[in-house]
């Protein structure tokens, strides 16, 4: 069959991501990106540790992030992503750029890491309180709320699962009734950490719920990644990528004394 009528396929833009070892949720990344983008993953070396502080600081040594965005530099991405919320954000908002700049270096492209989105995903939402929802142990949780906490931005509630693995496996269900406990005093923004931890489909249900813009880690990587393409996330309606959905906090605050921050392992 002639198939030069076609004209295809459609030029296609990049993006590099840069995802952890045990990172199992590709397709979920792909759900926020347009048609005539194309993710180029790659993986930073395998290393036999649990999620902890340890691993988070393992999967984000500047020599690790260089050897992996060169394995990239061959497909000529726009920009590179790297997609850890907890090795983003474990050594603080100087770790952070210090991340971004070994990254660009290696790649002579912009690059984005999970938790320098979350800071701007918070700062385009407007947003001075916030709540968050994690899997991880209290360390690496703790770790989280200082490195918010650092940027200016003040933590209203905070609810751990104390996961070390599988995250990935945590059902929809499970990410729902955390963000409900976290969000007990009044949050501008609900933040849902972790890449692993699955959250594409419950975004507009929690913010109709909430009534506040719930974040998610996968969803501010993709949305600051495409930002520097010149181009917007996609996805169901949704605060961060549609402005049209976007709302004030409603909730009211509770009686003084009265516990807001929960976990369980």
């Amino acid at each position: 069959m002639d198939v030069s009528f076609l004209g295809g396929p459609r030029p296609q833009r990049g993006v590099g991501v840069v995802a952890p070892c045990d990172f199992a949720l590709d397709r979920e990344l792909w759900r926020w990106v347009p048609d005539e983008v194309s993710l180029h993953l790659t993986r930073t070396p395998y290393v036999p540790v649990e999620v902890s502080l340890d691993l988070a600081r393992l999967v984000s040594e500047h020599e690790t992030l260089d050897d992996a965005v060169r394995t990239l530099t061959a497909i000529a991405p726009e920009v590179v992503a790297y997609a850890c919320t907890s090795g983003s954000f474990v050594g603080g908002i100087a770790g952070e750029r210090a991340m971004c700049a070994a990254m660009t270096r290696a790649g002579a492209v912009p690059s984005v890491t999970t938790s320098g989105a979350l800071l701007e995903a918070l700062a385009a939402l407007g947003a001075r309180r916030v709540a968050l929802v994690t899997p991880y142990t209290v360390s690496v949780t703790r770790a989280l709320e200082e490195y918010v906490a650092e940027a200016g931005v003040q933590v209203t509630g905070c609810v751990y699962m104390g996961l070390t693995r599988h995250i990935w496996k945590v059902p929809y269900r499970d990410v729902v009734a955390m963000a409900h406990k976290a969000v007990r005093r009044a949050a501008d923004v609900l933040f849902i950490s972790c890449t692993n931890l699955p959250t594409y489909d419950v975004i507009p249900q929690l913010e109709a719920e909430l009534r506040i813009p719930v974040i998610s880690a996968n969803q501010v990587t993709m949305w600051a990644a495409l930002a520097r393409l010149g181009t917007r996330a996609v996805g169901p309606y949704q605060a961060l990528i549609d402005p049209a959905a976007r709302s004030g906090p409603v909730l009211p605050e509770l009686p003084d004394g009265e516990q807001h921050q929960e976990g369980r392992s």
